[in-house]
C-alpha cells in the first residue's frame, strides 16, 4: 500500500472527524450520524494501517482521532464528584422528601407513645421498681450517674464513632428488614420508643428531667429524625410488597429498594453529624441553651434541606432511584 495515497485519500475525512469530535456536545442530529460513519471509517482505516503501513506517526494520529472519536459516540462516565454533587443535592434530598408521608406519621406516632409511657413511668413507683432496683435507679438518675456519665464516658473521638456505628445500625434494620411485611420497622420503632421512654420518666421521677432533655436535645433531633425516615422508607418498602400497584412486585421493589440504598448512604451522613454533636457539644461546658440551639439549628437545616431542595427535586421528577442508564431497562408490562 502506497502510504502517501492512502493518507491524501483519507485527509479530508481525518480532519473532519476531528472538528465533529471537538465540538461533540453541540452537534445536531446530522451532523452526530457524520461523526459516527466517520469514527467507523476511521477505525476500519486503524486496522489497515497497523496491518498493511505500520507508519508510527500515522498510527498514533488515527490512534488519538479514533480513541476521541469513540468517547465522543459513546460517552464517558460522569466525574466522581459530580455523582456525589447530584447525589447530595437532588437523589437524596428528593427520595427522603418522597416518604414523607410515612417517617413524619412514624415520628408522631413514636413521640406521642414515648410521651405517655415516660408520665405513666414518672407517676408510678411500682412501674419503676419492674424496671430495676432502686439502688440500679439511683446510679442511674444521681447527679454523676449512668445518664448523665454516659456522654463523657470515653474520648469524644471514639465516642462519636461508636454512637455512629449503632445509630446507622439501627437505621440500616428499619430500611431494609422493612421488605419483611414492615413488622421490624414497627418492633425497631417500638424498642426506640421505649428506651426513650424510661430514660425521661426515671429522670423526671428524680426531679433531672430538665438536665436529660438537656443532654438529649441538642443531638437527639437530628438522630430521632434519621430513624424517623429510616423507619418510614422501611415502612414504604414493606407496603410496595404487600401492594405493589400497577407495577410487577418485582419491577416495584427493584425501583423502591434502589431508593433505599440512596437512603441508607445519605442517612449515614445526617447520622454522622448527630454522632459528632453528641461526641463534642453535648457534654461540652456550653451552657444548655447553646447546646439545644445548636441541635435546633441542625434540625432546622436537615428540615429545609429536605421540604425545600428535596421537594424541588421531587417536582422535577427526581426518585432517588438510579439514573435510567445504570438502572436497566424495563420490561413492558400490561396494564
Amino acid at each position: 500500500m502506497d502510504l502517501d495515497v492512502f493518507v491524501a485519500g483519507h485527509r479530508a475525512e481525518w480532519d473532519r472527524l476531528g472538528e465533529l469530535t471537538a465540538r461533540s456536545r453541540s452537534l445536531r442530529g446530522a451532523e452526530a450520524d457524520e461523526l459516527v460513519t466517520l469514527y467507523q471509517r476511521a477505525a476500519t482505516h486503524l486496522s489497515i494501517a497497523r496491518s498493511s503501513a505500520p507508519d508510527p506517526a500515522l498510527l498514533a494520529r488515527l490512534s488519538a482521532l479514533v480513541a476521541g472519536a469513540r468517547s465522543a459516540v459513546t460517552g464517558t462516565h460522569s466525574p466522581a464528584w459530580r455523582e456525589a454533587g447530584l447525589f447530595f443535592s437532588r437523589r437524596f434530598p428528593a427520595a427522603v422528601y418522597r416518604t414523607w408521608r410515612w417517617w413524619v406519621p412514624s415520628a408522631v406516632v413514636t413521640l406521642l407513645v414515648s410521651g405517655l409511657l415516660s408520665a405513666w413511668i414518672a407517676g408510678d413507683p411500682s412501674v419503676q421498681a419492674s424496671i430495676a432496683a432502686p439502688e440500679q435507679i439511683r446510679a442511674m438518675t444521681e447527679p454523676g450517674g449512668g445518664y448523665e456519665a454516659y456522654y463523657s464516658s470515653n474520648p469524644a473521638g471514639s465516642f462519636a464513632a461508636q454512637v455512629w456505628t449503632n445509630n446507622a445500625w439501627v437505621a440500616a434494620t428499619c430500611l431494609f428488614l422493612g421488605v419483611l411485611c414492615c413488622l421490624p420497622v414497627v418492633w425497631a420503632l417500638w424498642q426506640n420508643a421505649l428506651n426513650l421512654a424510661v430514660g425521661i420518666g426515671l429522670m423526671t421521677s428524680a426531679g433531672r428531667g430538665e438536665l436529660f432533655f438537656g443532654l438529649l436535645v441538642p443531638h437527639g433531633l437530628l438522630e430521632l429524625t434519621a430513624v424517623f425516615v429510616a423507619a418510614g422508607a422501611g415502612l414504604r418498602l414493606g407496603w410496595t410488597v404487600i401492594s405493589p400497584g400497577r407495577r410487577s412486585r418485582a419491577t416495584a421493589l427493584a425501583q423502591e429498594g434502589r431508593s433505599v440504598v440512596a437512603l441508607a448512604l445519605g442517612l449515614a451522613c445526617v447520622l454522622l453529624v448527630s454522632g459528632v454533636i453528641e461526641a463534642f457539644v453535648t457534654p461540652s461546658g456550653l451552657p444548655t441553651w447553646a447546646r439545644i440551639g445548636i441541635g435546633v439549628l441542625a434540625e432546622a437545616a436537615f428540615l429545609a434541606y429536605v421540604f425545600v431542595l428535596g421537594r424541588r427535586a421531587a417536582l422535577r421528577g427526581e426518585t432517588g432511584d438510579l439514573d435510567d442508564r445504570l438502572s436497566g431497562d424495563l420490561r413492558p408490562e400490561a396494564g
